[in-house]
């Protein structure tokens, strides 16, 4: 996609990335109440402490790497708070919630599986061509990292398991949702780099 080929050359405009960051900003935090959900349905300690550490992650560790560019481009907490979701972070954001509370634990699983594994293949994809004294090293290095690997390989892990026992009609509605989540991830990305708002 043109936003992940500009920011692996480092040529991605400035604004176009602020766009982003910000948008990602917001849905890290319907991300992190998602994952919250999935820890209150698991069905054993183990993956409930595992997702409430990646609810964590999300809220914590990322609002990090994004608190470290607001700090650059000069961000302040009133002009987050400000910013409207975008349409498409609205909707994935939307989806997201809307699956975590309606959907079983299998299938709210599936819905929240396309966003680390796309962002760890492409991490892998821009860490491997990016251009060196990259502007937006930080974010490569955060999505291209061991501890990321690990808790998508967690991930994928848990999915799997929740798969192998779920029923036909199960693992249909886990496909439904994992491929609309993947969608909402491809819209995402379309949606910063064209800079989307609100038509009316």
């Amino acid at each position: 996609m043109p936003f992940n080929a500009e920011l692996a050359a480092g040529t991605l405009g400035r604004a176009r990335f602020q766009h982003y960051i910000l948008q990602d900003a917001h849905y890290l935090v319907g991300f992190g109440r998602a994952l919250s959900l999935a820890a209150a349905k698991a069905p054993d300690p183990d993956r409930m402490v595992q997702f409430a550490r990646a609810a964590e992650t999300a809220i914590v560790v990322e609002r990090a790497l994004h608190g470290g560019f607001f700090r650059d481009y000069g961000i302040d907490a009133a002009t987050f708070a400000g910013t409207p979701l975008s349409p498409s972070c609205d909707h994935y954001v939307s989806y997201l919630l809307a699956t975590a509370y309606a959907e079983p634990y299998e299938v709210v699983l599936a819905a929240l599986l396309p966003c680390f594994w796309i962002y760890a293949e492409v991490g892998r994809d821009i860490h491997a061509r990016a251009v060196p004294d990259n502007p937006y090293q930080a974010w490569i290095d955060t999505y291209a990292g061991e501890d990321f690997a690990r808790a998508v390989a967690e991930m994928i892990a848990a999915t799997d398991e929740a798969a192998a026992s779920a029923a036909p009609a199960l693992l249909a509605r886990m496909l439904r949702a994992f491929t609309h989540a993947t969608r909402l991830e491809w819209m995402f990305w379309d949606g910063a780099y064209r800079e989307t708002a609100w038509p009316v």
